[in-house]
Order: structure tokens, then C-alpha cells, then sequence
């Protein structure tokens, strides 16, 4: 058990968010007739997490991926609410750290268009503070580099050593360790918990429930 965590921030798409395929479906639109035969979901999913403009010109080698970025986020616009949907249990475990007095934030790479539509259309909003949602738009240098989370701790008034840093990526166990906070995969990662630990995650989760633990709170029993 971790103690003393008073202040747990959030990665969004693929930690409380899936919109792993929402993603995935956006970019081999925004790709289609750039890329050769055989571009799939495989070649796409290593680099999630990573800031839209650095992916684009990593798969197109454009320097400039200005209107690859814009066909990416029309389609992915359009298609939201038809794909994105919380995570298992993570409704539930938000209310309830919520409800304990524990500060919620969201350090994404993700533009705060798109961020605060999935946690407004999810019903998560409510149960973060506002000021620490930080979004690719209010850095400028986006994870793995600290200043997200670092950005996020001082919104918030928090302490690093108290706080948790929640993700799926690689990026976010690296962007928490620098910025001095705990650093907690989640083991339903597309890349795979062991890509996790060999980051340096020191905590990884198979349910957002074990949590509870990590936090010094009891786990419910299931009803």
C-alpha cells in the first residue's frame, strides 16, 4: 500500500477512456493512399500516446502534417461518440476517490477540444478539478517530458511525492518519474504491462478498483 496520496492524475485515452479503436479508425482515415499496402492497427498502436503532429510525421515522413492532423481530428470528431466509452470500473472509482477528498487531474497529449468533450460526454468532468486538466494545448513540451505533470501538481497545489500519475504509455510512466511522482500503469495497456514496468512504472494495475489499495482506501465488496 502507497500512503499519504492525496492527488492521483489521470492519462486519458486508453487509461480511463477507451478510445483505442476511435483512434486507430482516425488515423487510416487521415492516412488512406499515403501509406503502402499493409498499414494496420500494428504499426499504428507503438506510438499512441505520443503528441498527433509527431505520430503524423513519423508515418507519413512530412515535415509538415498540418492537414493530416485536420483530417484526423474531422473524422475523429465525427466519430466520437460513437466509440468512446469509460474503461471499466472507472466511473465508479472516480466518484468514490471524488467523494474521499482526493484531487483528480488529466495530463494528456490530447487538444482540450477533444479532452474535455470525451470527459463532459462520459460524465467524468464532474469529478475532476478543472484547473488540473492539462492538455497538449497548455505545454509546450508535451510528455515524456515533466512539464505536463509538473504543470498539473502546481495547478493543483499538490506535492509531488504525494501525488500518483495514472497511464497506459510509456510516456506517462517517464513524464511522472521525472516530475518526481508515483507512477502507475494499467495492465489493459495496448502496449502491454511488461512495455510498462521496463519504463519504470512502479505500481501496475489490472482493474482501476486496485486503486483502492494503492491509495489507502478498503475495496468494496462487489454487491
Amino acid at each position: 500500500m502507497t500512503t499519504g496520496i492525496r492527488t492521483l492524475l489521470f492519462d486519458l485515452d486508453g487509461t480511463i477512456l477507451d478510445t483505442n479503436e476511435l483512434i486507430i479508425q482516425s488515423f487510416l482515415h487521415a492516412l488512406d493512399g499515403l501509406m503502402p499496402a499493409g498499414f494496420g492497427r500494428e504499426h499504428i498502436i507503438p506510438s499512441m500516446g505520443l503528441p498527433l503532429a509527431v505520430q503524423m510525421q513519423g508515418f507519413s515522413k512530412l515535415e509538415e502534417v498540418s492537414h493530416l492532423v485536420s483530417i484526423y481530428r474531422e473524422i475523429n470528431l465525427r466519430l466520437h461518440d460513437e466509440y468512446v466509452k469509460p474503461f471499466p470500473y472507472v466511473q465508479e472509482v472516480l466518484a468514490r476517490l471524488h467523494a474521499e477528498g482526493f484531487q483528480i487531474g488529466i495530463v494528456t497529449t490530447k487538444a482540450r477540444l477533444t479532452t474535455e468533450r470525451g470527459l463532459r460526454y462520459t460524465k467524468l468532468y464532474d469529478y475532476v478539478v478543472p484547473e488540473g486538466v492539462i492538455t497538449i494545448d497548455d505545454v509546450v513540451n508535451p510528455k515524456p517530458h515533466p512539464e505536463p505533470v509538473l504543470k498539473a501538481i502546481e495547478a493543483l497545489g499538490a506535492d509531488p511525492a504525494t501525488t500518483m500519475m495514472i497511464g497506459d504509455s510509456t510516456v506517462d510512466i517517464e513524464a511522472a518519474e521525472e516530475a518526481g511522482c508515483i507512477s502507475v500503469g494499467v495492465a489493459w495497456s495496448l502496449k502491454g504491462e511488461v512495455k510498462l514496468l521496463e519504463s519504470g512504472a512502479r505500481h501496475i494495475i489490472h482493474d482501476m478498483r486496485d486503486l483502492y489499495e494503492l491509495v489507502g482506501l478498503e475495496r468494496e465488496p462487489l454487491a
